[in-house]
Parts: C-alpha cells; structure tokens; sequence
C-alpha cells in the first residue's frame, strides 16, 4: 500500500505588482503550514518525499510543514491539470511509500477528488490523504480512498 498526500498550499498574499510565482505566504499562511505538518505527524505518517511547485508560496509551505524530508522542485506542478500531475507521480521510485504532492489549485482538488470520488474543498493549506494499492506506476483515477481530509479553517 502507498499513500499519497495532496496538499494545496497555504494562504498566500497578493501583492500588486509581484508576479504570482513569487507570491510570499501570509501571516496566516506560515503558522498553517507549519499545522499541516503537525497534522500529518499526528496521524503516524511519515513522508518520504515533497513533489512540490517552484513557486514561492509552494516551497515555503513544503519548508515548515517537512523541514526535513526530501523535496523535489517540479515547475510541471504549477499550473498543473489532474493528467499532468498523474503523470509525475506515475514516474515516482517504486520504493518510495509515502509522498507528498504539493502544488496549486484547481490541479490539486481535482487530483484528489478523481481519485477518491466525492466532494472536498482545498482552501489554501488543506491537504487530503489517500491510500493506494497499486504502484505508482499503474495509478489512474477511481484507484484512491480518502484516510482523512483535513483544512485549517475547520480544525
């Protein structure tokens, strides 16, 4: 079993002028993320790796919620359609267990919810947890079911 965690990003600021890739988090933002991370420990999960958007509010999400776990800067994740991000995570090390895709909506929440079906919200800093019985090579829609969804707004 595999279990993939699709996380959106937290709450970013918007500042004229800044192009969006360079978006920095907000106050809010950086004391979420650093949640998110508290919450995934909590749960008795430990990733291996952050499949994770260059952008800034992406990675500074990744930093405090997995300060110590591999990450991978992939620039296919922003801007990403639900195929594209199957894809990167269909190319993943089989041996790899437990992985952590960090990017944008809306690819994130269609990601999630092709997989498991329903309806989730992903406010920035909501995250989803999935378990798979295939490897990551044979993932396809419909194969996920959803562990938890957790969003900072409700906890």
């Amino acid at each position: 079993m595999r279990t993939l965690i699709v996380l959106r990003h937290a709450k970013a600021a918007h500042v004229p002028g800044l192009a969006d890739k360079e978006r920095p988090l907000t106050d809010r933002g950086e004391r979420d993320a650093v949640r998110v991370g508290e919450e995934i420990k909590a749960l008795g999960l430990a990733p291996e790796l952050v499949l994770c958007s260059p952008a800034r509010r992406t990675t500074r999400t990744a930093e405090l919620a997995f300060p110590t776990v591999e990450t991978s800067y992939e620039r296919d994740i922003y801007e990403a359609y639900p195929e594209e991000l199957y894809e990167l995570v269909r190319r993943l090390d089989p041996d790899v267990e437990t992985l952590v895709l960090c990017g944008h909506n809306p690819g994130v929440q269609e990601l999630a919810l092709s997989l498991v079906g329903g309806e989730l919200s992903f406010r920035p800093g909501a995250f989803a947890v999935v378990e798979v019985d295939s490897p990551w090579v044979d993932l396809w829609p419909g194969e996920g079911r959803l562990v938890t969804h957790w969003d900072p707004k409700g906890a």
